[in-house]
């Protein structure tokens, strides 16, 4: 809906005073091209923070592109920011700025930084744009809360747009966001994942980048459609009833001459000094997160996303490299902080600065952060000495696990810390376990890949990691994909290989990681404590010379825990002795090595009663059999029960 006002700027006193103070975190509503009404006269607002420019005009198509038809006004009140009304000007008109330095003579065409739409890459103009949209997702609204708690299960499906399942029949051209709703809604319930997590849809020039030189903080990339229809799918994920999560990357943005980069003649957004402000792994520039007006543009960037797409989460994209000021620089090519340390608190106190105010705007939506070191309290409240974050993806658990089952079975009792040592510190933080997209490119090969052995134990291996990975404490993430076995590494240019769902392996890969989903999010053992050691229980981490594991996830009442049981060796274990805290009989949830997930059918026939033959430090015990490369769920009865009670 157009504004009606009566003066020819967005900003008032209040708007000026938050500006000043460093936490007005809504400027997408005052910055950038607004649609209003002016007297009864129709045109559009423009906006732009420049305060080194010597004259800043508009130019677009509705002027010819001239720069020197429509110049903006400095405001008086040192705030840097420049202001224009244009009558006349309509939704869908491009736009850029043509700013004038003080310094250097330095001239240069820029895009928005506010801009809510642009032109598809190459072009570089920006578009006068609404996010008008009735929205339909009320009862996700109310019940978002409870779907994104601690307590709740949270299953990610990690997805590339463009490459998840492109027009083959056209060119292989992109999906558009309204085309890829039916089939991405349809298959996400199939599989059974709660939350769908997109790699950037911000802005981005080079598709290459995955999203992550990101030059539109405002603005989804417009290679898949406009504002609206990505808010379209948002909303449909909601009334399916699947959450939306959001790459995001506050860490770094490219250095093209149209972008942030430079902006009016200074080093505005970036510091000066490329020890600081250039990112030499990514060949990028990097935030200054000292001025606060930059603090200001990114959480304002955040929290439109929250805001006006419904966005349930985002996640920050490398923490690391905010952290610490010498992340990928040699002795020599850092600065120190104020005290001579390595850590960037300028950026510590901007990540905390973020956290609060999520969590003051959207209390119901979750922040995420990939970070892989020991930095402490991550996911810790930050009146609690934390940043904030309500979860940190467990790199450690990811590298480990990853690395121990490369190893061939027959040396892994050798490397058998790799298996249980992320459970002694997976309390410490509230911790997401992630299998991204990081670990299929850059020659490193599939997650089948990397398993050994022939094709039977590669698959094998790969159910034993999916298995355990929900079965261990902490919410889970995947890679699209993964989930049905692809061989090749995901390729941003080609879709998935979904014709491999047509062998039965891949299939009863994807049944299988569809069945774990539907008991993982049905047993409250598996999700209600995550984050506290209390929901967890070893049974047996030292048998390694048979490279088998055991342990209980719990929950509340006691009366459902789980038990789990992992055999990480293709030689079949039969009479294995398991001791478990009670009597009756424990049930066969999830096998493995059923032949409907592509393995033998090697199992218990459905449950094992408990004998009093105490093991273990426990009064009862199992007799198991183990299948080779397998992981078995086993829930208790009082009694035996149908096999009905027991299947999915």
């Amino acid at each position: 809906m157009d504004t009606l006002i009566s003066r020819k700027t967005l900003f008032d006193d209040t708007d000026i005073s938050l500006l000043n103070s460093g936490k007005h975190f809504s400027l997408y509503e005052k910055l950038g091209s607004h649609r209003v009404s002016v007297n009864g006269e129709e045109g559009v607002c423009f906006a732009v923070w420049a305060p080194n420019a010597q004259s800043v005009s508009v130019m677009g198509d509705f002027n010819l592109w001239d720069n020197q038809s429509n110049f903006m006004v400095a405001r008086p009140d040192n705030s840097g920011i420049w202001e224009a009304f244009i009558p006349g000007v309509k939704k869908g008109a491009m736009y850029k700025y043509f700013i004038a330095s003080k310094y250097n003579n330095y001239k240069v065409e820029k895009r928005d930084p506010f801009s809510f739409f642009c032109e598809v890459p190459p072009q570089r103009a920006s578009i006068v744009w609404d996010l008008e949209y009735d929205w339909q997702d009320a009862l996700w609204m109310e019940e978002r809360k409870k779907k994104n708690a601690f307590n709740a299960p949270i299953s990610i499906y990690e997805m590339h747009f463009g490459s998840w399942k492109r027009i083959v029949r056209e060119n292989n051209r992109f999906p558009l966001y309204n085309e890829m709703a039916d089939s991405l809604i349809r298959y996400l319930k199939e599989t059974g994942f709660t939350h769908v997590e997109f790699m950037p849809l911000t802005a981005h020039p080079l598709y290459e980048s995955w999203g992550y030189q990101t030059d539109g903080y405002f603005a989804p990339t417009s290679r898949y459609g406009t504002p609206q229809d990505l808010m379209r799918l948002i909303d449909r994920l909601h009334q399916n009833d699947i959450g939306v999560i959001l790459d995001w990357v506050p860490s770094h943005f490219p250095l093209d001459k149209h972008g942030l980069s430079f902006f009016d003649g200074t080093y505005l957004f970036e510091h000066a000094d490329p020890k600081k402000g250039f990112h030499p792994e990514w060949k990028s520039a990097i935030f200054n997160y000292g001025r606060k007006e930059v603090v200001e543009f990114l959480i304002s960037s955040a929290l439109f996303w929250l805001d006006k797409y419904h966005a349930d989460g985002i996640r920050v994209d490398g923490g690391t490299s905010m952290l610490y000021l010498d992340y990928s620089r040699k002795k020599g090519e850092w600065i120190p902080n104020q005290y001579g340390g390595r850590e960037n608190l300028e950026a510590v106190s901007f990540l905390k600065q973020l956290n609060e105010a999520v969590n003051k705007e959207y209390p119901d939506c979750l922040t995420f952060i990939e970070e892989a070191t020991a930095w402490p309290k991550l996911s810790h409240p930050v009146f609690d000495g934390g940043l904030g974050f309500s979860m940190k993806w467990n790199m450690g658990w990811m590298h480990d696990t990853l690395k121990y089952l490369a190893k061939h079975p027959d040396t892994r009792k050798h490397h058998h810390k790799g298996l249980h040592f992320s459970l002694w510190y997976a309390f410490n933080e509230n911790f997401i376990l992630p299998l991204s997209h990081d670990e299929v490119v850059h020659a490193k090969g599939s997650l089948i890949r990397k398993m050994p052995g022939d094709n039977w134990q590669k698959f094998g291996n790969l159910r034993l990691l999916f298995g355990f990975m929900f079965a261990h404490p902490g919410k889970k993430l995947l890679f699209m994909g993964g989930e049905f076995g692809q061989w090749a590494e995901w390729n941003q240019h080609a879709s998935l290989d979904w014709h491999l769902l047509d062998y039965p392996l891949h299939k009863g890969m994807q049944k299988w990681v569809a069945d774990l989903n539907f008991v993982y999010k049905n047993q409250s053992a598996l999700h209600e404590k995550d984050f506290t050691s209390d929901g967890f229980e070893w049974i047996d981490y030292s048998d390694w010379q048979q490279s088998v594991i055991s342990f209980i996830r719990k929950e509340n009442r006691r009366e459902e825990d789980i038990l789990i049981v992992c055999n990480f060796t293709p030689v079949p274990r039969f009479n294995y002795r398991i001791g478990v805290p009670a009597e009756g009989y424990w049930g066969e949830l999830l096998n493995s090595n059923a032949k409907e997930y592509g393995g033998e059918g090697m199992g218990n026939m459905g449950g094992v009663s408990a004998e009093q033959i105490g093991f273990h430090g426990r009064p009862y015990s199992l007799s198991l059999t183990l299948p080779p490369l397998s992981v078995l769920y086993f829930k208790r009865r009082a009694k035996k029960d149908s096999e009905a009670d027991f299947s999915l």
